[in-house]
């Protein structure tokens, strides 16, 4: 089939890119490779999917349109699986406005283009940070997501709400999957196991905030990739509605779903810790700081309806996941600088 794919190099794009090429698909992948961090590893990860010949990079902003038009033409794709955008929950305190340009603008353009161009099935990647600091766990689809606590969750819910409009108005098949703090090899720099791993090796200090008492819904991104692939032939539509209504989110006005990809398996923050300095074979030099704005206390996904859509959960242990990220770092380290 033809993909296509934004963010290929970014983290999950890249891994998801990589697993389509293998299989004998065709992947454009459009990037901007923006410095919101290490570029290097950007260019390693579209390197590495330079490999197969059918890959084709398409390197300009989302907020380009000329750009993305001529792109999505060329390519002509079957899927678009939208996973470009400013991430990060802190830095949208800092620089709101690249998340709205982004996350929204950028966003719109893709949405409008899948219709354009009559894809069979348009997925976009939204956010647990939808759900803001809501008491109630597992975090369901279904539950009120009207309380984000930030810019870039704001955004996402944005998305969301257009990318439904959209699907109503012209029945693009659409499914918007809510991520959980994904991590492994390839990983961004921004986030907390590579700042973890990084700094273990550098024999300096660890931040970890709300003094250790918070939770994460950690999914391993093969996991990810696994569960997007298989939403990717479940396209919604009456003919695959789940029978519970407690959990299924096809609206009744549009071909559109929202999906949590995650294990339902949260982790304490020290537990975590604890896991990376086993994978290390040395101790942390732990700062103990107090949550940051933005931050939630916990995530922790309800993954019925990935299972009843698709009859797979995320099940990599963190044990396993972490391993195979300290493994990649150890080796990626020289290459990074």
């Amino acid at each position: 089939m033809r993909y296509f794919i934004t963010g290929t190099a970014g983290f999950i794009g890249f891994h998801l890119a990589r697993r389509l090429l293998a299989e004998g698909h065709e992947v454009t992948g459009f990037d901007g490779v923006t410095p919101y961090y290490n570029v290097k590893l950007k260019h390693m990860r579209h390197a590495a999917l330079a490999q197969y010949p059918a890959f084709t990079p398409v390197i300009a902003m989302l907020e380009d349109r000329a750009a993305l038009e001529e792109a999505v033409a060329k390519a002509n794709p079957e899927i678009i699986v939208h996973l470009a955008a400013q991430a990060g929950v802190r830095y949208s305190i800092e620089n709101p406005q690249s998340y709205l340009s982004s996350n929204v603008q950028g966003s719109w353009n893709i949405i409008d283009l899948a219709e354009r161009h009559k894809v069979k099935h348009l997925m976009l990647a939204s956010t647990s940070s939808i759900y803001g600091a809501s008491p109630t766990v597992p975090f369901h689809e279904t539950d009120r997501t009207d309380e984000p606590l930030t810019i870039y969750a704001a955004t996402k819910k944005s998305m969301e709400l257009i990318a439904h409009s959209h699907a109503h108005l012209h029945k693009t098949p659409t499914t918007a999957f809510r991520f959980f703090t994904v991590y492994g090899p390839w990983g961004r720099p921004d986030m907390a196991l590579f700042k973890f791993v990084d700094r273990i090796l550098n024999d300096q200090p660890i931040e970890i905030y709300g003094e250790g008492q918070m939770s994460r819904d950690f999914t391993y991104v093969e996991d990810l990739v696994e569960a997007i692939i298989r939403l990717s032939h479940v396209a919604p539509d009456e003919s695959n509605r789940v029978a519970d209504e407690r959990v299924e989110t096809l609206s009744r006005q549009a071909p559109f779903r929202v999906v949590n990809i995650g294990g339902g398996q949260p982790e304490n923050l020290l537990d975590f810790v604890d896991i990376v300095e086993k994978a290390i074979g040395r101790p942390a030099k732990r700062q103990m700081l107090p949550m940051q704005q933005g931050d939630v206390p916990r995530t922790f996904a309800s993954p019925a309806l990935l299972q009843a859509l698709t009859g797979y959960t995320p099940s990599t242990r963190l044990e396993e996941g972490v391993k195979a990220f300290v493994e990649w770092y150890i080796e990626a380290r020289p290459e990074l600088g």
